[in-house]
């Protein structure tokens, strides 16, 4: 049963323009009478709640990219507190050997991709170099790509994460990938489609979510990559990046992976696929673009 009009609460601040709010005063008492700030009007935004309030968070974007060149700390100051993530929920990821005998060791990392927003929605639109500071600032680092092969790895190794109940049968679950959506999606969603499941299971119990589907995922390239995780020269046949899957690109729900010798000097690696990546997506796909690129399709996820 609907409430009734009169019962439904409406927000007083939409139903007017500038009002007074807050009582503002300058550090240096330059708005005491005579003063030369005297009578000046202020409009304020509270930097603490930029998480939920989007119309503060483009305004202080607007700020920075306007003011970034004239006053470069102040901007970066103000970058930290557009950047800062809603906390993160850590699994461990236990030592993985992989197929060409390379030892991952034990690591931890973000169960969902890192995010802004109370309901878990990924943080996207934000470029490789800024992922990275993004990590750096919450004290974590950008997961690297031997860590995401890790994982993968172990994903594949689980009967449970194979739409047949055993390794080697069906698909391994790709995720949110048919294009039943048109944008990234809140932590609780849910897809109709039982092969959209979002999850994966390791082999110690734990379960990592979006790791194929949904959106793609910068990574720390620490095999091809230069000191900032950027790709400098081919991928090798034997490298693991292209070595791990144990089926060939778009086989069993592995997901797209290129052919030995591609260049992709100068840009960043993405994994994973998105929502409209079809059977392009799953969890050894590897692409690559320009690291100062920002998508709504590519997030990142963090470790510690």
């Amino acid at each position: 049963m609907n409430a009734p009009e009169s019962a439904v609460a409406v927000n007083p601040d939409t139903q007017r323009g500038i009002y007074p709010k807050y009582n503002v005063s300058r550090v240096d008492g330059s708005d005491a009478p005579g003063e030369r700030n005297h009578g000046h009007m202020h409009f304020v935004l509270d930097l603490d709640k930029l998480a939920t309030d989007a119309h503060a968070k483009s305004a202080i974007v607007a700020y920075i990219e306007s003011c970034e060149e004239e006053f470069p700390l102040l901007a970066e100051d103000l970058r930290g507190y557009v950047d800062r993530m809603q906390p993160v929920a850590f699994i461990s990821v236990p030592e993985v050997t992989l197929p060409n005998g390379v030892v991952v060791p034990s690591f931890s990392v973000g169960q969902h991709l890192c995010s802004q927003s109370p309901d878990g929605t990924p943080w996207v639109e934000v470029s490789y170099h800024n992922a990275r500071k993004a990590c750096e600032r919450a004290g974590t680092k950008l997961i690297t790509e031997l860590q995401a092969l890790a994982i993968a790895h172990e994903i594949a190794q689980q009967d449970i994460n194979w739409t047949g109940g055993k390794v080697g049968e069906g698909n391994i679950f790709i995720g949110i990938h048919k294009g039943n959506v048109g944008e990234v999606q809140p932590a609780a969603y849910i897809s109709p489609d039982e092969e959209e499941r979002r999850w994966h299971q390791l082999s110690n119990g734990e379960c990592i979510y979006d790791f194929a589907g949904h959106c793609f995922t910068w990574v720390f390239d620490d095999v091809q990559g230069n000191a900032d995780g950027i790709v400098d020269r081919v991928i090798a046949a034997d490298s693991p990046s292209l070595t791990t899957a144990p089926f060939p690109s778009r086989e069993k729900g592995t997901g797209w992976r290129p052919q030995a010798g591609a260049n992709w000097s100068g840009s960043a690696l993405i994994r994973g696929g998105c929502w409209h990546s079809g059977r392009h997506a799953g969890v050894f796909y590897l692409g690559y673009v320009w690291p100062d690129r920002e998508f709504d399709n590519i997030g990142f996820r963090c470790t510690k």
